[in-house]
């Protein structure tokens, strides 16, 4: 079954994922706000990704640079004269599109006629200082990547790394998008998950396929079903004027295959037009051989909305089940990994009686002090599952009154199998750890 997307932006909304930005004022489009729960599962998709690629690699290492930067950074990569999409016009409703989106040679909402193309720059224009003017003109990044080439001397000389070598960084960019939408996939401020691997010149295209299967690996190992994901090799006329190849995975998203990663081979192109017009040499030198190169870069780029989005669809599950009094009923569940999953468990007392609260309370603070956890004793306990399953928790801890007057245990029931198992409460931190580890 395809979910529709307006069944995932409802349930984002109505659950706390994401919300329109700037809502009571009517939107603005294209922004979104992340809720109590989308926080977390942002987080939790950033951290994944840092602990796998950064962590879990000796040679590979993090920055956070500006998004402010010098103007002739931009200059310098060719964003200011090259980073721009065809724009067109319909002359009738005055509508605009990015000409190389469109199927026909006419407005697609009203069919009038279209203006002839010109090129529109992506990136937003801002000013330092008091006075607007050239001179105070400067850019909002439109990529994280930029940052890293111009700091590649400084990572240098301060880690010794030898080549192959990564520098890593997670951060906001902004592109002044001409046409966006699909709820979070195309939006004008984004956040990328970025990796500049740096690799000795002729051995590119090897390191170039490495870094597609480590990062297909990846969504793997997040959950991310297999079936839906596809490698797509760029053609000659898409590729960007820095890349050799360039690689696409696509996920097969309701309106159809869309980019969430490229792995782009960018050659040496931004270390030499840096090395060039800094006047700064930006290059490596080989102890064995007393040789200067100018790495080649193999750069995996991935947006964290957009593998948000992906998250969300992928785990989104709707299937039949009986009740606990026998009929059949629909449930919705989020089958998110469990280093994933925004609350890992909730904690659900049989029923608000005083004689449980006090020792349901117990238990949630022993158990927060390991695991994200939420405190959930309100309507009842089979809507409280419902409500859990939802928005992905992985366990539930049921405390009831057998846990008070006969076994000093408690029941965990499990999301996604809705298997229950009884454990004694000091028991419960190991059995937790090992169920959330499968």
């Amino acid at each position: 079954m395809i979910t529709s997307m307006d069944t995932i932006v409802s349930l984002a909304k109505r659950r706390g994922f994401v919300f329109q930005s700037s809502e009571i004022y009517g939107g603005l489009a294209s922004t979104y706000d992340y809720g109590p729960l989308g926080v977390e599962l942002k987080r939790n998709i950033k951290d994944a990704w840092w602990r796998t690629f950064i962590h879990q690699r000796e040679e590979i290492v993090g920055v956070d640079t500006a998004i402010l930067m010098a103007p002739q950074v931009w200059e310098a990569s060719g964003h200011v004269a090259g980073f721009t999409d065809p724009l067109v016009e319909c002359k009738n409703c005055h509508h605009r599109f990015r000409e190389d989106q469109l199927e026909a040679k006419t407005c697609p909402d009203c069919q009038g006629n279209l203006t002839e193309a010109k090129q529109f720059n992506l990136m937003f224009k801002t000013f330092l200082g008091p006075v607007e003017g050239n001179a105070a003109q400067t850019y909002l990044r439109p990529e994280t990547a930029q940052g890293i080439f111009v700091n590649f001397q400084n990572v240098l000389n301060s880690t010794r790394n030898k080549l192959p070598f990564g520098i890593a960084q997670i951060g906001k960019a902004f592109r002044n998008e001409i046409t966006v939408g699909n709820f979070i996939f195309r939006t004008r401020e984004f956040e990328q998950m970025e990796i500049e691997y740096f690799v000795m010149p002729g051995t590119d295209e090897e390191w170039h396929q490495h870094w597609v299967e480590e990062c297909l690996r990846w969504y793997l190992g997040i959950g991310i079903s297999k079936d839906s994901l596809r490698v797509r090799e760029h053609g000659p006329k898409e590729l960007s004027h820095y890349s050799k190849a360039t690689r696409d995975i696509e996920y097969a998203f309701p309106w159809g295959w869309g980019e969430i990663q490229g792995i782009s081979n960018r050659t040496s192109f931004d270390l030499e037009v840096h090395s060039k017009n800094s006047g700064v040499r930006l290059d490596y030198f080989d102890e064995e051989t007393k040789k200067h190169h100018v790495p080649y870069v193999i750069e995996p780029s991935a947006g964290v909305d957009r593998i948000f989005l992906t998250v969300l669809i992928d785990a989104y599950t709707e299937e039949d089940v009986i009740s606990t009094e026998g009929k059949q009923t629909n449930r919705t569940l989020l089958k998110l990994h469990p280093s994933l999953a925004p609350i890992k468990v909730a904690i659900l007392p049989l029923s608000r009686n005083d004689r449980l609260v006090p020792k349901a309370r117990e238990v949630y603070n022993m158990v927060r002090s390991h695991f994200v956890t939420q405190y959930d004793d309100s309507q009842s306990i089979g809507r409280r599952y419902r409500r859990q399953d939802e928005i992905g928790t992985p366990l539930c801890v049921t405390v009831d009154f057998d846990t008070l007057t006969t076994d000093d245990g408690v029941t965990i029931r499990n999301r996604d199998s809705m298997d229950q198992v009884r454990v004694k409460i000091p028991d419960l931190i190991p059995t937790l750890h090992d169920l959330l580890s499968q």
